[in-house]
């Protein structure tokens, strides 16, 4: 049963689907997929056009949003909207440390988990927008991973959407792992240089607390090692608009003077797990690389792999001698598996999924050259997350796809700039700008 309430301005449904755990069984296991209907309150009565909203990820449910912030209140004057938390994520049928052993060993778990990539994702939004809709095209707006799963929805069901809308979601269509871990570190050093450009003090600061980290076994109150790796995993944050001040904060008191010397506060420990841990979205971890695989090449822990290429973001050398120490970004490693209490029980799936060789292409290259649908895509220029060479390249085999290159926001400009953001991509895709 659909239950409605009332937040500020709009109005919301809950709405609960069963799909194939396979799509290509229609007939076998079946999970559960959750979604949030919002209106605007005055406009509940009227018959107004469909938008779904594809978080980014992987791994992540769609926002919690309260009342009708960011891009949701541009969205909510023209579109009824679906927030869809994608298969695994949300309220959706979970995927995590708890409930993965209902599937059996890690290779069975493994296999389970083959099934939540973009491909399956579209074929769920097909499979639900005849209830939603009632067959009629919805317009689908990607953030991020969202985008990814658009690009793959112009692959594999166009005839779905009325307009597909991206937003700092455009991958490359043939890369591998190794291929986007490549582009990635470079530009994350850049964003590294950049904030201690802008907070010069920092250096010092970073280098301290790894070198503490360096010398010192630390467990964070969740059960959490944080070695020095995981610390700098904590630049995942300078890809977010306000990342670098985040970052900047965090850093600044880490150190109270105790008996035993000075140690790591519990602020910042407190403040540290919550970043680092993937107890709410396990999926991530998982999947990340997952989601590059097209061939019969293993992605095979490419961001583990790749790094060793770039010898400057080793910390023990960065502190042996006078340089920076280097943060990272958006990137998994097996080591997070034996760190993060939410995922140890998850190491060896993961190392399974990262062996793998049997993965299938998510994009049709032919079919996105002759494409109908009206498109758009902001792509934020040097985007920490997904690399602009990559994105400008899928642009131009994507037919009609209309682009809005910036440098005003970073990669969550969809959150960061709102409505702006809506409006330039929905005139864009009208050919009204």
């Amino acid at each position: 049963m659909s239950v409605s309430y009332r937040q500020p301005g709009v109005v919301l449904t809950d709405r609960r689907f069963t799909v194939p755990l396979d799509h290509a069984d229609p007939t076998g296991e079946t999970i559960e997929l959750y979604a949030r209907e919002a209106v605007a309150s005055d406009k509940t009565d009227q018959d107004l056009p469909w938008l779904v909203y594809l978080q980014g990820g992987p791994g992540f449910g769609a926002n919690r949003f309260i009342g009708r912030p960011a891009w949701l209140g541009r969205a909510l004057k023209e579109y009824r909207v679906l927030l869809l938390d994608q298969r695994g994520t949300g309220a959706s049928t979970p995927a995590n440390r708890q409930t993965l052993p209902l599937r059996g060993g890690p290779a069975e778990q493994a296999d389970y988990l083959t099934q939540f990539r973009a491909d399956a994702i579209v074929r769920d939004c097909e499979a639900i927008r005849p209830q939603v809709t009632g067959g009629a095209p919805w317009t689908v707006l990607g953030q991020s991973f969202g985008g990814f799963c658009t690009v793959a929805y112009l692959s594999l069901a166009p005839e779905g959407l009325s307009a597909a809308l991206i937003t700092g979601g455009l991958p490359s269509l043939d890369a591998h792992a190794d291929d986007v871990y490549r582009a990635a570190y470079p530009r994350i050093e850049r964003k590294v240089v950049a904030h201690y450009a802008r907070y010069p003090q920092d250096v010092e600061r970073a280098r301290r607390i790894a070198d503490h980290l360096l010398t010192h076994d630390v467990v964070l109150p969740n059960g959490y090692r944080l070695t020095v790796e995981a610390f700098q995993s904590l630049g995942i944050m300078l890809g977010g608009s306000e990342g670098s001040h985040r970052l900047h904060f965090l850093l600044e008191d880490a150190f109270v003077r105790t008996p035993n010397g000075h140690e790591l506060s519990d602020a910042f420990q407190e403040q540290a797990q919550g970043l680092l841990s993937f107890a709410a979205n396990p999926l991530y971890a998982l999947i990340h690389e997952v989601i590059y695989g097209q061939d019969a090449r293993p992605t095979a822990w490419s961001a583990e792999r790749v790094r060793a290429e770039f010898p400057r973001f080793d910390a023990a050398k960065a502190l042996a001698g006078d340089e920076p120490l280097l943060f990272t970004g958006e990137s998994i490693h097996p080591w997070m598996f034996d760190c993060d209490p939410a995922l140890r029980p998850l190491r060896e799936t993961a190392d399974l999924l990262a062996a793998r060789t049997d993965w299938t292409p998510l994009y049709d290259p032919a079919r996105l050259a002759v494409n109908e649908v009206p498109a758009a895509a902001a792509v934020y220029h040097d985007d920490m997350y997904v690399d602009t060479a990559h994105a400008l390249t899928t642009a131009r085999a994507i037919r009609g796809l209309r682009t809005w290159v910036t440098d005003e926001f970073e990669h969550d400009g969809v959150r960061a700039g709102g409505p702006r953001v809506l409006d330039r991509l929905l005139a864009l895709a009208r050919d009204e700008a």
